[in-house]
């Protein structure tokens, strides 16, 4: 499987050479209106008007936007992977990129966990989480896993680490590694990249996200090249939170000591617009 860099390089590659394109054709259309001048004015207005129906002067800019696919969706097998769904794929274009938007996770633990979901930084993430959560793709499933690094691992109706849904998209929003301090103490190394409450992807394999996610529940300081793209802070339900670390975990299906001993549910999951911000009093409320 690509990488996630060439699959990005490839999509940029292609709208670069789209644009060049156009550009190309309306050179060549300016310079055939140019050099029919000297033909005279009946001439001229003739190759313009051509040149008009065949869209010279339309604006180019607008019409790559259009053109642009803004994420792609690479097909996984279900026949190679049963844990997978088949659940459509999100729409490849024409999706948010700016701003925020709220994710709430209702649980058998408490209140809501509320996320300012980063479209901004992630837009396919969130493309893909929307496209999902209208699915219904992750209510009244479990959270699997507690891991090591201090994590809630959720979205995976199989409980397996395999699961999802039958596409892929690759990483967005990965911290850059930090530069290595001068002390030689191997502790003031570690700086905090996911802080607790950071909501990532987590992708099996590395760069190949599906619908896999993680909430820390304390301070992350990786010690290798951070694999996790981030895409959003959680802003509610903290105490829930606080509740879901105090779990203690017990051996899975594997051997690994990260499956909570206490059952974690998703009820439901949704995703909507950012509320907006609350006016400010006037003066005469105020009085």
């Amino acid at each position: 499987m690509a990488s996630s860099r060439d699959r990005q390089r490839k999509l940029a590659r292609a709208k670069f050479d789209r644009q060049l394109a156009r550009r190309a054709e309306k050179e060549r259309r300016r310079r055939r209106i140019s050099a029919g001048v000297g033909a005279g004015l009946a001439v001229l207005l003739i190759v313009a008007g051509v040149a008009w129906i065949g869209g010279a002067f339309d604006s180019d800019e607008s019409t790559e936007t259009a053109a642009g696919d803004t994420c792609l969706w690479t097909p996984q097998s279900v026949t190679s992977n049963p844990d997978l769904k088949e659940v459509g794929t999100p729409p490849t274009k024409d999706l948010p990129e700016d701003g925020t938007e709220t994710l709430t996770i209702s649980t058998n633990q408490g209140a809501p966990i509320v996320a300012d979901l980063d479209v901004a930084s992630a837009p396919c993430a969130a493309a893909s989480m929307s496209h999902l959560a209208g699915k219904a793709f992750f209510d009244n499933t479990d959270c699997h896993e507690i891991t090591a690094d201090g994590a809630l691992r959720c979205g995976d109706p199989s409980g397996t680490g395999n699961g999802g849904p039958a596409y892929s998209f690759y990483d967005e929003n990965v911290p850059d590694a930090p530069e290595p301090a001068p002390s030689a103490s191997a502790a003031a190394n570690k700086t905090v990249l996911y802080p607790k409450g950071t909501v990532a992807l987590i992708g099996n394999p590395p760069s190949s996200n599906g619908s896999q996610f993680l909430i820390f529940l304390k301070d992350f300081a990786p010690a290798a090249q951070p694999l996790y793209p981030i895409i959003g802070r959680v802003s509610g339900g903290l105490d829930t939170l606080d509740k879901i670390g105090k779990i203690t975990t017990v051996e899975n299906a594997t051997g690994d000591k990260v499956k909570p001993k206490d059952k974690i549910t998703i009820k439901s999951l949704s995703i909507g617009p950012a509320p907006a911000p609350s006016a400010a009093p006037s003066a005469s409320a105020q009085s």
